[in-house]
């Protein structure tokens, strides 16, 4: 942090407490933010915030992406910023200029919601079994398959997905990216939003493709079968953003629980005056400050251009299992009133147990973090 991140996160706290925290009963209720939500985070400045101005960015760096995702978890805001992000990097990074000049102003401005689509039905983490297929065709491409859990998914009408593009070469070579709008295309749907344990602002569905057409200038990069190198790529952006989400939400549930217990009276005292509430919320502390250097030093890394795919991997996967543990034994300090849907404490421990699934699941990661020693 520096000053002119200090003044930033202030801008960015004050415009969530006043434009998106109020709001919250009701997306939780419809299970998506208001459509206008995006246009607003576009205006305040909140939107791809760490590409370059020239691209339609903010000009800052992931330091500055890392501010606006704290500061959503510290307010339990279900609001996926990162993919928005996610998305214009993949065109800043592997889009033709065309593409670039077409899509990059209106995600940084919020005109529209960007998502991306790799996980299928019968596929989770696993990219060797992927089976949407896209068929080229003259000057198009034909689409058919089906993607599940696409994070701003009931809103998008930009989207980045995965398909199978040569049947004929080994799986994971014959994987490609698409980019395409969505309004009004005939043969792609979208299933309604699906019914999550948390994260319940938050939109995700299912979308289904049935000899759906996109022009052939739809492909990200130079040529056919990059796709599997190209999500590898980025989803070490993914993998630290959602780590550094989980490490803010550890911070928040400790303040919670601390304010918490001081207050709450047992046995002729408060909570905090019992040993073991101390021993909980001690172990809880020292995990989140661990978190806290670990993340900030691969932020460091990241910015630097130095953070590698491994080390990502253990920030996520370490971070969120964190993240859980804490969360948990926060909900065990506030008794029957932590399981209330109404305290924010419920809210972080549901939300929070995605994180180990999302991003590639844990035990993925762990898998990947072995194949390096």
């Amino acid at each position: 942090m520096d000053e002119e991140l200090v003044l930033f996160r202030d801008a960015v706290a004050k415009f969530i407490h006043k434009t998106f925290v109020p709001c919250q009963e009701r997306w939780r209720a419809q299970h998506h933010p208001d459509p206008d939500a995006w246009r607003k985070a576009g205006e305040a400045g909140l939107l791809l915030v760490d590409l370059p101005e020239a691209s339609g960015g903010g000009g800052g760096t992931f330091r500055h992406e890392a501010v606006v995702i704290e500061e959503l978890a510290r307010a339990s805001v279900n609001f996926a910023n990162y993919i928005q992000d996610g998305v214009a990097h993949y065109l800043h990074q592997y889009g033709s200029a065309e593409q670039q000049a077409r899509w990059l102003p209106d995600l940084a401005s919020g005109a529209r919601v960007g998502a991306i689509a790799l996980t299928e039905p019968g596929g989770g983490s696993d990219l060797q079994g992927l089976a949407t297929s896209a068929r080229r065709d003259g000057d198009q491409y034909v689409l058919n398959g089906s993607k599940t859990f696409i994070t701003n998914g009931t809103l998008m009408n930009l989207l980045v997905v995965a398909v199978r593009t040569d049947p004929a070469v080994p799986a994971l070579r014959g994987i490609s990216l698409l980019v395409f709008e969505t309004d009004g295309l005939p043969g792609f749907h979208k299933g309604r939003p699906l019914e999550k344990v948390g994260m319940n602002g938050q939109d995700t569905c299912e979308a289904f493709f049935d000899e759906v057409r996109v022009p052939a200038s739809s492909l990200l990069g130079p040529r056919e079968g990059q796709g599997f190198a190209q999500i590898m790529d980025r989803m070490v952006y993914e993998r630290l953003a959602i780590a550094v989400g989980a490490a803010a939400a550890m911070e928040r549930a400790i303040e919670l629980t601390s304010e918490y217990v001081k207050e709450r009276g047992a046995y002729g005292g408060t909570l905090m005056d019992l040993q073991n509430t101390r021993m909980v919320l001690a172990e809880c502390a020292t995990r989140a400050k661990l978190g806290r250097v670990f993340v900030d030093g691969c932020i460091d890394r990241y910015v630097a251009g130095r953070l590698d795919p491994v080390t990502a991997a253990q920030a996520k996967y370490w971070l969120t299992e964190s993240e859980c543990l804490v969360a948990d034994a926060c909900v065990q300090l506030h008794g029957g009133y932590g399981y209330m849907t109404e305290y924010e404490i419920a809210r972080i421990w549901a939300d929070s147990r995605v994180h180990r699934i999302y991003g590639g699941a844990n035990e993925i990661l762990k898998e990947m973090i072995a194949w390096s020693l």
